[in-house]
């Protein structure tokens, strides 16, 4: 079949490479100049089962509200006339008690999982550098009592299979020496041993390039203006680049997925959620982070790309905004320079601010939606990156009609 991937973030390329795999005549649309020039490329690079929790949780409501008031909050609030904002918001605090965090977290780690293993297999097939470590991700508490419930917390995934080791103080400093200047504001951690990170650009990009050496066609600088049906089929795709004709098609377009599928009378219950990046160069600094890292008291991530470290952080309401300004990266800023004052030239940090894609109960969106060849694969919120492997494969099967190698019990809604 002829193939029409809707998107060139990292979920997109992944789908594509899949469905070329499968023997599949592909074509990535892509409205920027080079494919993972959003999402893709600002993140956090890290490929994190262990990260699953649900940020729809019964502690999310009171974040929220104190955003109103304090500006260091994980979760911003951000009052708007958008009303979508506001039905949106309502779905997500309908998925805010425990039993549904529990549910969902669990979902999120079995597809996190699944994903981390077909993105071995991807490695193993294709010859991609994209400054691969896998050490593990080393989530850190600043106090007993928040390490202990820290502890807690992460028997659920362990109880699905995660693997964690917790370190007291002396244990992260030996994992990590470059906290060593931060040591006495650290009470301990928890390592994900099998955990990695990566760049997610660099990754995508390759993989993008392979697609085409095998034939395929990744399109960019394509706007996609309109999908044009023809009873209950979609026939074609019309972007301000000409139209492209498919006998199926596939909706990752990440946070832009909802306004595309309005158009065809479809509500997808996406909504984008501004995220905030610092790429520093490392420069001369004699104590550059080796292993990533996530402050859980600020909930600042900090991975290391060869010679750059990539700093992010908060979680904002605020629409399809993606202006930013020096202001909004001091904190996070500051909480990096404290805990690793040798660890880059932060002088030279380049800002960024994106959106990541999220659903009210974190999950992505599989399967048809009101057309028999429109498949979607979208709404992966704050870790993209993690599921996009698994997401392609999945989708690729349900394309084939096949049963996807993971259940997909409360992850398929048609």
């Amino acid at each position: 079949m002829r193939i029409i991937v809707l998107g060139g973030g990292v979920v997109g390329v992944t789908t594509a490479y899949q469905l070329q795999k499968d023997g599949h005549d592909v074509v990535i649309l892509e409205r920027n100049a080079e494919v993972a020039s959003e999402a893709s490329w600002g993140n956090a690079g890290m490929i994190a089962p262990g990260h699953s929790f649900v940020w729809s949780s019964p502690k999310a409501p009171m974040i929220l509200l104190k955003s109103l008031v304090l500006k260091d909050q994980a979760l911003r609030f951000k009052f708007s006339a958008d009303p979508q904002l506001y039905s949106w918001s309502w779905l997500f605090l309908m998925e805010c008690t425990s039993e549904k965090a529990r549910r969902n977290t669990l979902l999120k780690h079995r597809l996190a999982a699944y994903s981390q293993s077909v993105l071995k297999d991807v490695v193993a097939d294709e010859a991609i550098d994209f400054n691969r470590n896998q050490r593990g991700i080393l989530y850190f508490h600043r106090d007993q009592q928040a390490l202990d419930r820290g502890v807690a917390n992460m028997k659920l995934l362990e109880s699905d299979g995660q693997a964690i080791k917790v370190l007291d103080r002396e244990g992260v400093i030996a994992l990590e020496p470059s906290l060593s200047s931060a040591k006495g504001k650290i009470a301990g951690g928890i390592l994900c041993p099998t955990d990695e990170t990566g760049e997610s650009a660099l990754f995508t990009r390759a993989l993008a390039a392979k697609i085409v050496a095998r034939g395929g066609g990744v399109h960019t600088g394509a706007a996609i203006t309109g999908l044009e049906a023809d009873g209950d089929s979609i026939r074609q795709a019309l972007t301000d680049k000409g139209a492209f004709k498919g006998d199926a098609f596939v909706l990752a377009l990440g946070a832009q997925s909802p306004l595309l599928a309005r158009k065809l009378g479809i509500r997808l219950p996406i909504y984008p959620i501004k995220g905030y990046s610092l790429t520093i160069p490392i420069g001369n600094r004699r104590s550059p982070p080796t292993i990533a890292s996530v402050d859980e008291h600020n909930l600042v991530a900090i991975s290391r790309f060869g010679d750059r470290i990539r700093v992010t952080a908060t979680a904002e309401f605020a629409g399809y905004d993606t202006s930013h300004k020096p202001s909004d990266f001091v904190f996070m800023k500051a909480v990096t320079e404290e805990l690793y004052p040798e660890g880059a030239d932060y002088g030279r940090a380049d800002m960024w601010a994106g959106l990541r894609p999220m659903t009210p109960n974190n999950l992505p969106l599989f399967g048809r939606r009101r057309f028999q060849n429109l498949f979607l694969n979208t709404g992966h919120g704050h870790i993209g990156w993690t599921m996009s492997h698994g997401s392609a494969r999945i989708t690729a099967d349900l394309i084939a009609g096949r049963r996807p190698a993971m259940s997909m019990d409360g992850l398929l809604v048609e």
